[in-house]
């Protein structure tokens, strides 16, 4: 059995925050500079278009971006929104921003004209680079947005008046900039969350949420090719991985200083779209932080191109959401058989529940980490399989130098095995400010101060997610403060039944929500997505109801179940309950059914 080495690394464990950051300084311009060779960016395409980018072309390209910006009146603070997918450009303009001192804001490719126009409006964002494929609904959107002046189009084809193409602009500008200076908490991203409970809200990352996401990341992807031990002999006794921790995320020379930083040979992939936090503080900044290649797809996401890509680019190290694990595991019994470098994997979004947890480490020989934080304070609670045993389908534990707790409504903190909300302290364990945090939601003080328990800066911050606490510190997640429902006085959490569903071969995904019933208050209700091969008939109900009723308590088995072609999924992979529970309360109201069991 591992060693639990997670007390002293949480305990040794002290941020390390320099007096001057910047991000495009950190992931890109150190690296230009001393290892200006190397591999960046490996990008890939449904259309066949395959390309290999160094980072010296990276930050050759992030210069003439910048002066194009600058000289379209853009300057520090201005908000820049960036519609793009996976992709060159999409690094290019993120550099380019935060070499200005402007605040990126990066929306889904996905996003109708209503969702864009509410954030283009909200933010007052003064351009925008997008891909071809979105103009028609950002034109649309465009046109009460007065704020936004200029689009810059990535992508052959004409373009508008008020458009400028991409090529056209990088090449009449000059391949030098010189980067204004930054101090950590200057606002870098303006995030918006996924709305699955009301209207989006703008999330102000700072400078310095990259280094508080550091520790988490280096943990859950198993230190991410780096050596906890680098001390380590017969005869010597090795370094405390809470200062490796710490070297590695903010290490003497601070933590975008190049000298010293250890070597790794990682390669990084996740399908997350980097319009995401998952996607874009997860996946892509981390891995440029450490001067290695991430690969960029640009492409829709299936389990037989999730297998060649990472076999391709000889991936050792991913992001894996849930529903993308459900599909792959679903899709390979063998996946060993693609001859896969992977040595690390992480998940996030959602519970990863003891299915996909088996499968991962049985067959696909990789455990997964599980991960969890929020885009007001990322990567905060995790697993690390390298330094400390997992408990499978739990959460994982408060990663280094981040102060979890479960608290009660009053904001105290709950005893262990009491459910209560997952709630993270703006200081850490030292009593030091964390840098993860948001600097707060745009233009929505009261949003900032009803997220807190008291002052921001010294207080308990609410994630709207239930979990109960180990004696130990493990978390384990109870759902959505809003998921979790009652059914004739029993407390139900959909993610339990989700998971034994799962274990079904008949269901390839599923989502359990409350159905309004004057005699028991609620129902338990689960809409199933089937896997291939398989019909959705009253057998097969009763079938899946036999199957809850022998794993799970009498009460939490479907009462109905109704089966649907697809469940309806924010832009960052989480099952959207709310609209389910919406649809019931709306049919309940007409009278409507669905198919009893």
């Amino acid at each position: 059995m591992a060693v639990d080495r997670y007390p002293q690394l949480h305990a040794d464990f002290r941020w390390k925050v320099p007096e001057d950051f910047n991000i495009a300084e950190a992931c890109c311009g150190r690296w230009a500079r001393e290892t200006p060779k190397a591999t960046a960016i490996y990008f890939d395409s449904e259309s066949g278009c395959r390309s290999v980018y160094s980072y010296a072309q990276l930050q050759r390209a992030a210069n003439r971006l910048s002066n194009a910006l600058f000289s379209q009146g853009v300057r520090r603070g201005h908000r820049v929104a960036i519609v793009l997918p996976q992709r060159f450009e999409t690094v290019v303009a993120h550099i380019a921003a935060q070499q200005l001192g402007a605040v990126a804001m990066p929306l889904s490719v996905l996003l109708g004209p209503d969702a864009l126009a509410h954030r283009l409006q909200d933010s007052g964002a003064v351009l925008a680079i997008a891909a071809r494929e979105v103009l028609p609904a950002l034109r649309e959107a465009k046109a009460c947005c007065p704020a936004l002046r200029r689009v810059l189009v990535v992508g052959d084809g004409p373009v508008a008046a008020d458009e400028m193409a991409w090529m056209e602009a990088l090449q009449a500008e000059e391949a030098r900039f010189k980067p204004v200076a930054t101090q950590p908490g200057d606002p870098a991203f303006l995030l918006y969350t996924s709305g699955t409970t009301g209207a989006p809200k703008g999330a102000l990352i700072p400078q310095r949420a990259l280094i508080g996401n550091l520790s988490g990341f280096v943990a859950s992807q198993d230190w991410f090719g780096f050596d906890p031990f680098p001390d380590a002999t017969q005869t010597a006794r090795p370094s405390s991985p809470g200062k490796r921790a710490r070297e590695i995320a903010g290490g003497d020379e601070g933590p975008w200083h190049s000298k010293g930083l250890p070597k790794t040979d990682a390669v990084f992939w996740s399908p997350a779209d980097w319009a995401w936090t998952g996607g874009l503080m997860d996946a892509l900044l981390p891995t440029l932080y450490f001067g290695r290649p991430i690969v960029a797809w640009q492409g829709r996401f299936s389990a037989a191109k999730a297998f060649e890509l990472m076999a391709a680019y000889g991936v050792t190290h991913a992001f894996l959401f849930p529903t993308a694990l459900k599909a792959m595991m679903k899709a390979e019994p063998r996946p060993k058989r693609h001859g896969l470098k992977l040595r690390a994997l992480m998940s996030a979004g959602e519970a990863v529940g003891d299915a996909v947890f088996g499968w991962c480490r049985d067959a696909l020989g990789v455990p997964v980490n599980e991960m969890f934080g929020q885009t007001e304070m990322n990567y905060v609670v995790g697993n690390c399989q390298a330094l400390w045993p997992a408990k499978p389908g739990s959460m994982g534990r408060a990663y280094p130098g981040h102060r979890v707790a479960v608290i009660d409504d009053t904001g105290r903190e709950c005893a262990p095995g009491e459910i209560g909300e997952v709630a993270v302290h703006a200081r850490d364990r030292h009593g030091e400010p964390d840098p993860v945090f948001f600097l707060g939601y745009w233009n929505n003080d009261a949003a900032t101060r009803a997220k807190f328990t008291g002052d921001p800066a010294d207080s308990w911050c609410r994630t709207g997610d239930l979990a109960r606490m180990d004696a130990d510190g493990t978390l384990w997640y109870e759902g959505r403060a809003d998921d979790v429902f009652k059914s004739a006085g029993y407390r139900i959490g959909p993610g339990e039944i989700e998971n034994c569903l799962l274990k079904h071969p008949a269901v390839a995904n599923a989502a359990v929500v409350p159905k309004p019933d004057a005699e028991r208050g609620a129902l338990v209700k689960a809409y199933v997505v089937l896997a291939e091969g398989y019909v959705g008939d009253a057998a097969l109900v009763a079938a899946l109801q036999a199957h809850v009723k022998a794993r799970l308590a009498p009460y939490e088995y479907p009462k109905e179940v109704e089966f649907i072609a697809a469940l309806p999924m924010t832009t960052t992979g989480k099952v959207q309950r709310r609209v389910l529970r919406l649809q019931e309360q709306a049919r309940h109201g007409q009278g409507q059914t669905a198919q009893p069991g």
